[in-house]
Formats: structure tokens, C-alpha cells, sequence
């Protein structure tokens, strides 16, 4: 009790209130509902087997099956009505791989996320130093979230398959004195598959919550900080430079750092040839005032 009342005042109890610790929690609860609905589960049918000599019949056939659902070790003795020992008959299929599968990973399931609940309260800041302890919750979050997927799909066929093997009216075409019209074959009680049915709902809702979770984990990872610090979006990226006009100035720059001049040459010569330079001009007023006086 001091260790809860001294969590409770220190507040590290408000992880529950956050998506991180309450979806945690959910999982944990969903975990073992869909392992106990279908590892608990047993079920059975029963059928009636009436022969023309009453005295040969069995009107009270009972087969009982359940979990891990190897239904080809299941049997139960059916008459012949032949006045011979009873035959023994096994029911059809092997539906272990995916039941055990999918209990497993609700089981580690479990596990994990107890083991995840107990670091958001005692370690939590263990937790977030250097974010290391929330990447690697990602890391596991995103494992198990494929596992339940495969693993509810999985057991969803598997499912399927045991409803098929062990529905009555497919068992009866098994016993061969049903095959006789003398003879009438009937069901009595059909398998209850309600908590199976259950069992696969909670796979497919765990499938919701751990991917949900991703996302809430992903934010403690910083690594969207990373992304969000290195992205430019489109809106604020530098307009591109003006080649034509940066080009026009460099080679004018140029131009004017290697000492080039408008050559006025030409045009000096041209003047200089029709008497109009400006030593010429210069010299030659004087002169003509001079004269005129």
C-alpha cells in the first residue's frame, strides 16, 4: 500500500489517462480475452443413430471436441446396425497449427504489455531517456501487430473449418448404417460456437488496438521530430535562380574585371579623319581668332 499511495502522489499513475498507457491497458485486458475464449474452449454435439432393430440403435451419440481442436484423434462409437460391435469413426481435420498460433500470441501478448505497464509506472523516465525505450516499444508494437493479424486470420479459417467438421449433418455421412434409408440418422444438439466466434472478434479488435498504438508510440520515439526538423514542404522551398540574367551580369562583371572598354577607336579615327579631333579643334581656334583680328 505505501508503494501505491507513494506512485499516487507523485503522479505516476497519470500515465493511465494518456492514449499511451489507456491503449496499453485495453490490450491487456483484449489479450486475455481472446486467448481464454478459444485455449478454454470445449464444445460438444450430439447426435441419434436409430436402426431398424431398435435394439441395434444408439439414440444418444455424444461427441465432445475442444481446444487445440486436433479433431482427427476426436472419435465416438456409431452402430451398424448389424448386429456387430459398434464402429469407431474420427472426426475430420487438424485445426492446431492456427488455434496454438493464436493462442501464443495472446499469451505473449499478455505478457508484454503487463511488462510495458509496469515501465510506464515505475521507469517512465527511463523510458524516455534518449527515446531507446520507446523505439524499441515501437519495434515490438509493429512484431505483434502483423502476429495478430496473420494469427487472427489464420485461426478465422480455422475456425471455419472446425464448424465444417463438426456439424452434425457432415457427421452423419460418416457413420455408414445413415447411408441405409431403413435406418434414421438425425442431429440432436448442435456445438455452441459462440465463445470461438467470441475468440476471433477480440483477434481482429487486438489487430485495431496495437496498430492504433503505433502511432502514440511513434511520438515518444522523436523520430518525427527528426523528420519535421530536416522536411521543407513545397511552399518553402527557394525559387530558382535566374540563369539567363545571373549569366548576363557575370559575363558584364566580367567583362569589366579583364579591362575591357568600349573601343572608341574607330570613331576617334573617323573624326580624326575629317579634321574634327580634339587637338585639332584645340589648336586651330586660336589661330582663326587670331586671324579675323
Amino acid at each position: 500500500m505505501d508503494i501505491v499511495n507513494q506512485l499516487v502522489a507523485t503522479g505516476q499513475f497519470t500515465i493511465f489517462k494518456q492514449p499511451l498507457g489507456f491503449i496499453k491497458v485495453l490490450q491487456w485486458f483484449f489479450a486475455i480475452f481472446a486467448f481464454s475464449t478459444c485455449g478454454g474452449y470445449s464444445g460438444v454435439f450430439r447426435l441419434s443413430v436409430e436402426c431398424k432393430n431398435r435394439t441395434e440403435s444408439n439414440l444418444n451419440v455424444e461427441v465432445e471436441f475442444g481446444y487445440p481442436f486436433r479433431l482427427h484423434q476426436v472419435w465416438f462409437d456409431a452402430p451398424t446396425c448389424k448386429e456387430a460391435q459398434p464402429e469407431r469413426i474420427f472426426l475430420v481435420g487438424d485445426n492446431s497449427s492456427s488455434a496454438e498460433f493464436f493462442v501464443t500470441i495472446g499469451v505473449f501478448s499478455f505478457l508484454y504489455s503487463m511488462a510495458a505497464i509496469s515501465v510506464y509506472v515505475f521507469l517512465l523516465e527511463k523510458y524516455r531517456e534518449g527515446n531507446k525505450g520507446a523505439q524499441a516499444d515501437f519495434v515490438v508494437t509493429a512484431i505483434f501487430t502483423f502476429m495478430w493479424l496473420v494469427s487472427s486470420s489464420a485461426w478465422a479459417k480455422g475456425l471455419s473449418d472446425v464448424k465444417r467438421a463438426t456439424d452434425p449433418d457432415e457427421v452423419l455421412n460418416l457413420i455408414a448404417a445413415c447411408d441405409h434409408e431403413e435406418n434414421q440418422c438425425k442431429e440432436i444438439h448442435e456445438p455452441v460456437m459462440s465463445g470461438l466466434n467470441t475468440s476471433v472478434a477480440f483477434g481482429f479488435c487486438n489487430v485495431v488496438l496495437w496498430a492504433g498504438n503505433l502511432w502514440f508510440v511513434l511520438k515518444e520515439t522523436g523520430w518525427l521530430a527528426a523528420f519535421a526538423g530536416t522536411y521543407v514542404s513545397s511552399g518553402e522551398k527557394q525559387p530558382a535562380p535566374d540563369s539567363f540574367g545571373q549569366g548576363y551580369g557575370q559575363e558584364g562583371y566580367a567583362g569589366t574585371q579583364g579591362g575591357y572598354q568600349p573601343d572608341y577607336g574607330q570613331q576617334s579615327g573617323g573624326y580624326e579623319g575629317g579634321g574634327y579631333n580634339q587637338g585639332e579643334y584645340g589648336q586651330g581656334e586660336p589661330t582663326s581668332f587670331s586671324n579675323e583680328m
